[in-house]
């Protein structure tokens, strides 16, 4: 008599267990993001002598992030809020992420300068000491010679100060040519000489740019008077600069620019009150909404301004998308909530 072969249901559990595990833990090579929260910053920013008895509020609005699983990327097909996109090349997670906290802390100095070059009010005092490399591309010659952390001080022996310097004399190169930098690191001077190159095709730069493949930010030490400090938590990025500046202002100024309304924002802001582009436009519309926020400001550039205009028509909200480019238009505007 032939017996009956023996079962293993464990086995089936044991498959289970190890999709369910791919599912839910295994990381892509992209972020997912959807809708994060909009909430008030006047507990954040605190100007000394500054006065919070503002009826309404500013609104720094952000998106929820996380690197993608499967279960994330399934999750995205079921809403035009949800969204993938590519991790950063040539950065680690540890530095992408130390990278948005310096992003976000330059933010908030660009902020404060902002605001108060915009104020008749207060005194403000810049030290520029060099530029912080946040991060490399690979492939490019930058990846051999710099890391995450250095401070470039030189380029062919001519002193920078601001990113923006390093990035006006790099412009001067061309394919093939070589420059010499000087950076610091833990405290130790080094000179590497870098080669122009063009840029990898997935960046989608051209084929006609060319660098050497470094990502910086300015080093900076600014000094307030009266003192501000502004406390965000683990917030990073630099998207919530416009709205930080126009809290700064509102403080120094001894005025409630609000009106008594919710005014959510989103925009990067410079030391000269120019506001840039940031992502997740549309996520931030549906935050803000959710938060019940009268008025959505959002950069002109970037195609942010039409995003944010689609994503409230979308979402059928009374909340009015309203365009900004710089730090003056947007108080300028907020000057007009006053006269109604």
């Amino acid at each position: 008599m032939e017996q009956k072969r023996k079962s293993f249901p464990w086995i089936k559990w044991v498959v289970l267990i190890i999709v369910f595990f791919l599912i839910v833990r295994f990381e892509l090579p992209y972020y997912y993001s959807q809708p994060g929260m909009a909430e008030s910053v006047e507990e954040m920013v605190t100007v000394e002598g500054g006065i919070k008895d503002d009826e309404g509020m500013f609104m720094l609005t952000t998106v929820r992030s996380a690197k993608a699983t499967p279960a994330l990327l399934f999750w995205s097909l079921f809403s035009e809020f949800r969204s993938l996109n590519p991790a950063p090349s040539g950065m680690t997670d540890e530095e992408y992420n130390q990278r948005q906290q310096l992003l976000m802390a330059n933010s908030q100095d660009d902020a404060k300068i902002a605001a108060f070059r915009a104020s008749n009010k207060g005194d403000v005092q810049i030290d520029y000491t060099g530029v912080y490399v946040v991060g490399t591309t690979e492939g490019m010659s930058a990846a051999d010679q710099l890391e995450p952390g250095d401070i470039i001080t030189h380029v062919d022996g001519e002193e920078v100060g601001t990113s923006e310097a390093l990035i006006d004399l790099l412009a001067a190169y061309s394919d093939g040519d070589i420059v010499t930098m000087t950076f610091e690191r833990d405290d130790e001077t080094l000179v590497k000489n870098l080669a122009f190159s063009t840029f990898p095709d997935e960046l989608n730069l051209g084929d006609e740019r060319v660098g050497v493949g470094v990502s910086v930010e300015t080093v900076r030490t600014a000094t307030f008077t009266p003192e501000v400090e502004i406390t965000a938590g683990a917030i990073g990025g630099p998207s919530a600069g416009l709205i930080f500046a126009l809290e700064i202002y509102s403080q120094l100024e001894e005025i409630d620019l609000t009106s008594g309304l919710h005014i959510a924002g989103t925009g990067t802001i410079n030391e000269d009150g120019e506001v840039g582009a940031i992502g997740g436009a549309n996520q931030k519309v549906v935050a803000s909404e959710r938060a019940g926020a009268d008025y959505f400001l959002v950069p002109r550039s970037g195609h942010n301004y039409e995003d944010a205009l689609a994503a409230a028509e979308s979402i059928n909200t009374d909340m009015e998308i309203v365009p900004i480019e710089t730090f003056e238009e947007a108080i300028a505007f907020l000057e007009t909530l006053q006269n109604e």
